[in-house]
């Protein structure tokens, strides 16, 4: 243990707020650091450590009780981390032991300890026993103090055999021991007997709601439970529950406050208001219930079943019962743990408890026993847990265990959604109750149980409905109508064109014949997709029902028939068959010539089923009404359009909405059709018919079959990439309409309308207005003042007053608005010679001036009637203001009164308002003396006729010797107003220069003209604060940074760059705004330790850290606070002013009935904050500084709660066995009190990490709406006071639903770090504006995308969470919960006037890495049942919306690059084959137009002006337009479309690979700023195969081409065509460099290739990384392959075999082949491989072996053979790079002893990739400007130039 105890505070010193913020001693931190298993010690240790200066020999004494305790607890030191604690605690009791002794004031420890503890209970727990005025956390912390003094007491009793204790120490102690069960901790609600004078526990709705739920009457208790009862007599429902159904008793305590805070808001809300207050509504119960029941009740009536919630017939009994059941509810769903996650299984769990519940109280009698039913699982405590969850979780745990880390095929295990689907047929109903063990649901766990079956083949359960097979088939399967629709869209152009049919010809007679080939098509697709359901849902067949699988099976068997019926039909020429035998109405299908009668039939038959589904999508509120029935009708007639399952039904929108994105789509489609239509399909037509009609083609090689007809070949490479373009361009003609309309939509909206300032100023005057309207609820519509400032000196210019002054009868405007426009109107005065009139005209043209000049006369008049005490002075004052206004009145100011003294008289005046400044009592003299020079200046100088009253009183204070103005009130009462006033006053006067950049900080700009444009959109009234929606905010934190340390300031990167000079120079004003609040300069700041916590804390502000997220949240509070002050307070404390409340007396806070503890009361009620940091008690226990930082903030924030997993070891019998809780800790007193301890079934993390962590922690959230916070994640105090506007659009009409998620902006903050972070801010905030803007309006598709979205708690409490957490598959866990929301009939909303800061990554690889998350994240979505299930339920618009804005994007992004590829592997065959030289020679047309227009749709993608589209469009909007223009430009020049392109790759990549192979993980970015120079083999790490190798082949695709093509090189098509492909290679081959700081420094580079080389260099083997070896790279790299599935491979394989048509082509031009086209020279090719590939070998074994004996002559034949290697791997270059096709193929080529060979290929084709990367680099790197310009284009421009000079200080300091 460590010393240095002198540094504790005294012994109960309460953490002021400023001494909250420092840092804690070590000592306080050591004291935690207990291990798991020896937790109960941990109080005893903190009791020491506070008495240590007090009693340092009790403390001893406490410190050896805790040692003997520990060995009592783990004689052997079995436990983890025991054996180094006990030794360390005994060594500190070794060398405390003398030294206290000596201490000792008694002369024994016992008499020692019992001294100390009397007088502890007279100073602590008497002394703060003062009845409601108690402080309650300190009265708590000293009985809990108390209490182990006397264990101790008695233990050292023991030990010095003391017989007995003194009776008045036992009564001390027995009254400790009896309130010390009542102070228990608590979280927001005291519920125990102490607790009832708390402020919270008088609002009368909170007391209707305890009430109601200690309400037991009537309810029969258990014997054990009674006695208890009647001694204590504090007993309710949820206590009643828990001895039924042996729930935890602190999540009985959870449950219990969440139940109380949930009714009472509701009741509060109630119209009209209920009557008694204090009797709780059961209009407020029925409201809850509704809610928390509504999934139930739809679950039951689903399955054919009633549900179990039946209420008595007595009326006084149903609001007992009705609570009785949702405490039931919550206590399963409290406890569930990660059973949460599985909706349905709840409500299975719930429906048997509940009917149990209803048999006990009903008394039912058991048929078996004749006596009253008893729960099944007992009361015993934690028996729910042990029976009902853990066998549950353990089904979860075992299933996860199978996905091997989520390297195991999705169908090889069930994930949460299987199991949970499981609930979603009634067979679930066969498990029984209690649940059976050997029932279906419980295999997997069988094997364990009972030793069956082995580990390789365990029993399984199955998948449920749904399997998610890797292959790219689900793109197809998921959007069928899509591919549908645009294949025979694609059919209906090709045959228009072809055929050159206008669209006036599509009725005649052969044109209508052709185009009505589609529908056989049509069939031939419907067929595939039966084809694929069938095969791809295979595995599912394990739990799906009889008719499921018919359905299936009926389908591919109904699709194929139509397939061969249409065909038939069509073809059968017979006129025999006439319409008019069967019906004269149909004799006019006859006439339609040249289609046969009987296909037309049949296409009518087979459209039957989709006329009835058009029919209902006009209709769609008749579809969600047949998809809600449970009539066996209507689920037979959908039992066959889509399969019955739970999710799903009746999501369609109302009519209005339909008609809004139907317009949206039918616009797009047509432009989309129109531009492929007339640019690319037609133009194609005729050189394909030339093609076709070329005979005798002169082939350059060998033809496999040159009989071939219409050159197949040839048109395949020509449609291939028009093709490919065609599916993929819907896609930019999405972007370009959604910008379009989003713009449209923020214009209404009123975006932008105030951008700036000036913007600001001009509609100054109506923004109280619109604060008012929306702000400030409708029944209390005082002004209030609002200020936003980051500076202080521009503070006191920006701030409102904020207490309102009656005397001064006017409007005060902020003085930003006034500045200067006294003086000027001074000068104006001086220099005016006409009427009043004129004058005043002039004032008043400018309303501010006119403003400012009334305010300050009525403020001269206040000061000089508040400064003057005497009768005469007053008198005089009087009758001269009196003769101003008269005058002023009659329009004779100027006549009668001079005004060229004017100035004169503002200068005294503006030193006497200086001297009230100070209220210095030494300068009254000089007061007196102005006072009397200003009396002169008006008398004798500015009035043109005397007055004689003045004279005379004059005169009169002269004869009686007195002086004027003598006796004054000065300096005068102070008071926070008069203060202000006199600033106020001083600034008027006094700036003379125009306020117009103030404030001159840019985000202070920015949020002061958001705040202000948001007042005139569009939003909810606010409600007062006690009616509002009660909310939590939840931050999931791993372990990120919570605040910078001083190291991790200070720390320097290569370029001696630390952080804090880093911010420095990223942010100059706001740095020296903090160094002036220190009140110090430069390096003096590192002195003070004061100064070094306010730094740490100023830094973490800035970056992407905890403190920063827990700063802006708790702004909610702040904000609260207020708001409810001004809806409390009466009219005289708002004059007062609300910092009289904020800056609350101690009196105040200790008060139950001050306004102070009110408004806390109030705010607690409404607003809970829980950050859910996992690995708090891991981090505390390892004395890892985040664990002080996260202390440090809740003692900060005192209402801040943190949850966190507690691994505990726990001592079952002879062994330790791991145990976890989840455990809500808070800060007392500088420490943290653990308020509840929640037994888990397991280890929390079976899934995903981030919801597994925020599901753990859910239960500790509170209220009606929870919003999702990040830890990267910011708030500001004036959005905060928005939140009341936003919750209430729960509550509005959003349409047929309301809303479930309420979607919210976000601001990047990280936009101004670097280039690369500016593009990623505007991209990411074009995509929460203007995209998310899209979505939700009109295309009703947007979902939750991890952002600061608010959620309707009970609505998703009840459905699964707020997330999906299944491993692998739910890798973007949010958009999960979005989905889930849609398909449980919820409705997310998007609003734009709030919003949240948010952090972005900044460096390119940390880019990199989000964006592979993020497009691994769509790869496993493409796999997924929701998307399916989305894809199929949607109506066709709909689905079309979806499509595109989810895994479509990633879809269309692998279309671009296919079409590079399609492009260039076309060209290459037509070159190489000869084929080209034909078309030349032959054809008129080649298709160049449809070409250029294929390859620039595919620039506009590659090159980012998709996502550029969008962020110009919210820019302009935003900024205006001019700014767009400017930002664009100024974009390009710093390389954004590099960046983009380089971006496109990376998408593609991860996302091909994961739907391929799988292997999505988590990917770690790290949140800090990057400046640090990345190495080249880093980089080559991370890009190789994802860019490098890509680009490469493209490159050298690029140069064959260009060598060997006959088309003119130099033709403009060609570089047209080209130039894109050129510029994606050198995007992708050197944007790692471009944007690498200090990417082009000479002294780097060499470091960065020697780096290199030795990396590549050194052997693999078991253990060693990848970042230290190039063979445990590759092998790393590889891995994917191993764990992929069959198909996996295969594609592998099959796509590395196009390097065979690449050598193909190739060996054919070589000029040593002379034109021969034998097949025998391609033979030749491969003998010439396998005999490099065999000297290779022999080389490797003659280094081993001869390299000793032979040196020279082995050295010489090693440079032969090196130069013949290079020249030959030049050819075959790509040839050599079949990783994919190698690993695939890896046991057969390691069979025959070849690997070795391999990896030695592998590894020369990695050093010449690596060397032709390297080398321009390294060429551009040997001149100095290239650096200079790149640190330009990186950072911005204060940063470029602090970096140079830091690199010439860096540059002096290694010459020294």
């Amino acid at each position: 243990m460590a010393t240095g105890h002198n540094e504790q505070p005294s012994l109960m010193r309460r953490a002021s707020r400023s001494a909250a913020t420092t840092t804690f001693s070590l000592e306080v931190f050591d004291n935690e650091v207990v291990p798991s298993s020896l937790q109960s010690i941990a109080p005893i240790l903190r009791v020491a450590a506070e008495i240590q200066n007090e009693r340092p020999r009790v403390a001893y004494l406490c410190r050896f009780y805790a040692f003997d305790k520990a060995h009592r607890l783990d004689p052997n030191s079995r436990g983890r981390g025991v054996r180094q604690f006990k030794t360390s605690l005994h060594q500190r009791l070794e060398r405390d032991n003398a030294s206290t002794l000596a201490s000792r004031v008694k002369k024994t420890d016992a008499r020692e300890i019992e001294s100390f503890y009397k007088q502890y209970y007279e100073d602590y727990v008497v002394a703060l026993n003062k009845g409601d005025q108690a402080d309650r956390a300190m009265l708590g912390k000293a009985y809990l103090t108390a209490g182990v003094l006397f264990e101790v007491l008695c233990a050292v009793n023991k030990t010095e055999k003391v017989e007995e204790v003194s009776p008045e120490i036992i009564a001390a102690a027995n009254d400790v021991w009896a309130k010390k069960e009542i102070y228990v901790p608590y979280n927001i609600l005291p519920l125990d007997s102490a607790g009832a004078s708390q402020s919270i526990m008088q609002i009368e709705e909170v007391k209707a709601a305890v009430v109601a739920i200690q309400n037991t009457r009537g309810l029969q208790w258990p014997p054990s439970v009674e006695q208890h009862r009647n001694k204590h007599g504090d007993l309710d429902l949820l206590d009643w529950l828990r001895a039924m159904f042996g729930f935890q008793t602190d999540s009985v305590r959870n449950q219990r406050e969440h139940l109380i805070l949930l009714l009472a808001n509701i009741h509060i809300r109630l119209i009209p208001k209920p009557e008694p207050l204090n009797i709780l509504d059961d209009r407020a119960v029925d409201a809850l219930m509704n809610k928390l029941f509504k999934n139930y009740k739809t679950w039951c009536k689903y399955l054919g079943r009633k549900h179990s919630l039946r209420l008595p017939k007595d009326r006084a009994e149903v609001q007992q019962r009705k609570i009785l059941y949702m405490g039931l509810y919550l206590l399963i769903w409290g406890e569930a743990a990660n059973v949460r996650f599985m909706p349905e299984c709840l409500c299975y769990i719930f429906h048997n408890m509940a009917y149990e519940l209803h048999g006990l109280l009903a008394g039912n009698v058991s048929i078996v026993t004749g006596e009253n039913i008893k729960p099944s699982i007992g009361g015993e405590d934690e028996s729910f847990l042990r029976k009902v969850i853990m066998p549950v979780y353990r089904v979860i745990e075992r299933e996860s265990k199978k996905s091997k880390n989520g390297k195991a095929p999705h169908m090889a295990w069930c994930n949460y959604d299987d199991l949970n689907e499981y609930f979603w047929s009634s067979d679930c109903f066969l498990l029984g109750w209690p649940m059976r063990d050997d029932g279906e649901f419980f295999r997997s766990t069988q094997d364990a149980v009972q030793g069956k079956g082995s580990q390789n083949n365990p029993r399984k359960l199955g998948k449920s409905f749904f399997a998610e097979t890797r292959t790219f088939w689900h793109i197809f399967r998921s959007f069928d109508r899509l591919w549908t629709f645009l294949v025979l869209a694609l059919q209906i152009m090709i045959i228009m064109a072809w055929n050159n049919i206008s669209l006036f010809d599509v009725f005649e007679k052969n044109a209508l014949r052709n185009l009505s080939s589609i529908f056989i098509t049509a069939a031939f697709l419907r067929l595939l997709q039966s084809i694929l359901d069938l095969i791809l849902n295979y595995p599912g067949y394990l739990r799906w029902k009889f008719t499921s699988v018919l359905r299936n099976v009926l389908k591919v068997i109904v699709s194929l028939t139509w397939s061969i019926i249409l065909p038939i039909c069509y073809l059968l020429q017979t006129k025999t068959f006439s319409f008019a035998k069967f019906h004269k109405e149909l004799s006019f299908l006859d006439k339609l010539k040249g289609i046969p009668p009987l296909y037309i039939m049949a296409v009518v038959i087979y459209l039957l089923p989709n006329l009835l589904a058009a029919a209902l999508f006009v209709f769609p509120m008749l579809q969600r009404l047949i998809e809600n029935s449970d009539w066996l009708i209507m689920r037979f007639l959908l039992w066959w359009s889509q399969p019955t399952i739970y999710v799903g039904r009746g999501m369609h929108e109302s009519q209005y909405s339909l008609i809004k994105y139907t317009i949206f789509w039918v616009l797009l489609l047509c432009s989309k059709f129109a531009f492929s239509f007339f640019m690319m399909i037609k133009p194609l037509v005729r050189p394909t018919k030339d093609v076709m009609n070329i005979h005798h083609v002169a082939y350059a090689w060998h033809e496999l079959f040159p009989d071939a007809q219409y050159n197949v070949g040839a048109i395949f490479a020509l449609w291939s990439p028009v093709i490919l373009v065609y599916f993929m361009d819907l896609q930019i003609w999405y972007s370009i309409f959604s910008t379009l309309y989003g713009g449209f939509i923020g214009a209404f909206d009123r975006l932008g309308e105030i951008r700036t300032l000036e913007m600001l100023r001009s509609r100054f005057q109506s923004l109280p207005g619109a604060f008012n309207t929306y702000l400030v609820p409708s029944d209390k519509t005082r002004k209030r003042g609002f200020s936003l400032a980051k500076n202080f000196h521009q503070m006191d210019l920006l701030l409102v007053p904020y207490s309102s002054d009656p005397t001064l009868k006017i409007i005060q405007w902020p003085p930003f608005l006034l500045a200067s426009k006294i003086p000027i109107a001074l000068d104006m005065a001086v220099q005016f010679r006409s009427k009043d009139a004129e004058l005043w005209k002039r004032i008043s043209g400018d309303e501010y001036m006119k403003c400012a000049v009334l305010e300050c006369y009525e403020s001269f008049k206040n000061v000089l009637n508040t400064l003057t005490v005497a009768e005469t002075e007053k008198r005089i004052i009087g009758i001269i203001i009196k003769d101003i206004e008269n005058n002023i009145t009659k329009g004779t100011l100027l006549p009668n009164f001079r005004m060229k003294p004017l100035p004169d008289l503002c200068k005294k005046f503006v030193e006497l308002v200086e001297i009230l400044k100070d209220a210095d009592p030494s300068k009254k003299d000089r007061l007196v003396l102005l006072l009397q020079d200003m009396l002169e200046v008006v008398t004798r100088d500015m009035m043109v006729n005397e007055i004689r009253e003045l004279g005379e009183l004059g005169h009169g204070s002269k004869d009686s010797g007195n002086q004027l103005f003598t006796r004054i009130a000065f300096p005068p009462p102070y008071t926070a107003q008069w203060e202000e006033q006199i600033r106020r006053l001083y600034l008027l006067l006094t700036v003379k220069e125009s306020a117009v950049d103030v404030p001159t900080n840019l985000e202070a700009r920015r949020r002061i003209a958001f705040f202000s444009n948001s007042l005139f959109m569009d939003m909810p009234h606010a409600p007062r604060v006690r009616k509002m929606l009660s909310f939590s905010v939840l931050t999931p934190y791993y372990s990120e940074e919570t605040v910078y340390s001083k190291s991790d300031l200070e720390m320097e990167n290569e370029d001696g760059v630390s952080i804090i000079y880093y911010l420095q120079k990223i942010y100059p004003d706001e740095w020296n705004n903090f160094m002036e609040r220190l009140n110090c300069k430069g390096s003096e700041i590192w002195e003070n330790e004061e100064n070094i916590l306010q730094l740490r804390h100023w830094a973490s502000l800035r970056g992407q850290t905890l403190c920063r997220t827990v700063r802006g949240m708790m702004y909610y509070r702040r904000a609260l606070k207020l708001q409810a002050f001004l809806d409390m307070a009466e009219e005289h404390e708002i004059l007062e002013g609300y910092k009289t409340i904020t800056e609350a007396s101690d009196e105040d806070k200790k008060s139950q009935r001050s306004m102070y503890t009110q408004l806390e009361a109030v705010a607690d009620m409404k607003f809970t904050y829980v950050a859910t940091c996992q690995n708090y008690g891991n981090q505390k226990r390892s004395g890892d500084r985040r664990a002080t930082d996260i202390l440090n903030l809740m003692v900060n924030n005192p209402s801040l709660r943190v949850a966190y997993i507690d691994e505990v070891e726990e001592r079952e019998g002879a062994k330790n066995q791991k145990v976890y809780y989840s455990v809500l800790v808070k800060a007392v007193d500088n420490l943290d009190q653990e308020v509840y301890r929640i037994k888990l079934p397991g280890s929390a993390k079976i899934g995903e990490g981030k919801p597994e962590n925020q599901n753990h922690a859910i239960v500790f959230t509170r209220g009606e709406a929870l919003q999702t916070i990040d830890m990267n994640q910011d708030n500001y105090l004036e959005e905060a006071f928005k939140m009341r506007n936003l919750l209430e659009e729960f509550n509005e009409d959003h349409g047929v639903r309301p809303p479930t998620i309420l979607g919210v902006r976000e601001h990047i903050f990280t936009g101004s770090v670097s280039s690369l972070a500016w593009f990623m801010s505007n991209q990411e905030t074009s995509f929460v504006t203007i995209g998310q803007r899209v979505l939700a309006r009109p295309l009703k598709v947007r979902f939750h995308y991890g952002h600061p979205d608010v959620f309707d708690r009970i609505f998703h409490i009840t459905r699964g969470g707020i997330s999906k957490a299944s491993r692998g598959i739910n890798l973007s866990e949010d958009i999960f919960a979005g989905f889930n929301s849609t398909l449980r009939r919820g409705n997310v909303t998007h609003h734009e006037y709030i919003q949240v800061g948010k952090g972005r990554d900044v460096g390119l690889n940390q880019i990199s890495l989000f964006e592979a998350k993020v497009a691994c994240g769509n790869g496993e979505q493409t796999l997924s049942r929701d998307i399916y299930r989305l894809g199929h339920r949607f109506d066709f618009f709909r689905m079309l919306s979806f499509y595109f804005t989810t895994t479509g994007f990633y879809i269309s992004s692998m279309l671009v690059v296919l079409t590079v590829y399609a492009y260039l592997y076309g060209r290459l065959y037509l070159s190489l084959s000869g084929m080209e030289k034909a078309i030349i020679r032959y054809s008129r047309a080649k298709g160049d137009d449809a070409l250029k227009a294929v390859m620039a749709s595919q620039s506009i993608v590659q090159l980012g002006l998709l996502m550029a589209l969008p962020m110009i469009m919210e820019i302009g909007l935003e900024r205006g337009f001019r700014t767009a223009a400017g930002e664009l430009i100024i974009m390009q020049l710093q390389l954004a479309a590099v960046f983009f392109t380089f971006s496109l790759g990376t998408k593609v990549h991860y996302f091909g690979r994961t739907v391929l192979h799988g292997g999505a993980k988590y990917r770690a970015t790290g949140r800090g700023f990057v400046v640090r120079h990345e190495k080249f083999a880093e980089n080559y790490r991370m890009y190789s195969r994802s860019h490098f190798t890509k680009a490469l082949e493209i490159m050298i695709m690029l140069v064959v081409y260009h060598a060997y093509s006959s088309a003119a090189p130099d033709s403009t098509t060609y570089t047209f065509v080209t130039m894109s492909m050129w510029f994606l290679v050198v995007s992708w081959l050197f944007a790692p460099f471009l944007f690498n700081p200090s990417g082009f420094e000479w002294q780097k580079i060499v470091d960065d290739f020697e780096d290199w080389t030795k990396w590549m260099s050194s052997c693999g083997g078991i253990g060693v990384p990848a970042t230290k070896s190039w063979e445990s790279w590759w092998d790393e790299e590889q891995e994917h392959l191993q764990y992929t599935g069959l198909l996996g491979r295969f594609w592998e394989i099959i796509l590395s075999l196009r390097f065979f048509l690449y050598q193909y082509g190739i060996v054919y031009q070589l000029h040593a082949v002379q034109n021969e086209k034998s097949l025998l020279v391609y033979g030749l090719s491969w003998l010439v491989i396998l005999a490099v590939v065999i000297i290779l070998k022999i080389v490797s074994m003659g280094r081993q072996r001869f390299s000793a004996d032979f040196q020279l002559m082995f050295r010489l034949l090693k440079l032969f053979l090196f130069i013949a290697f290079v020249a030959t791997l030049l050819v075959f270059i790509k040839f050599l790079q079949l990783t994919g096709g190698d690993i695939a193929c890896r046991p057969l080529v390691k069979g025959i002893g070849m690997w070795a060979s391999v990896k030695a290929l592998a590894r020369g084709y990695e050093y010449i990739m690596g060397l032709v990367i390297f080398a321009p680099v390294a060429i551009l790197a040997w001149f100095p400007f290239v650096s200079e310009f790149q640190t330009r284009l990186l950072f911005n421009q204060a940063f470029s130039r602090g970096l140079q000079i830091q690199r010439i200080l860096a540059g002096g300091k290694k010459n020294k």
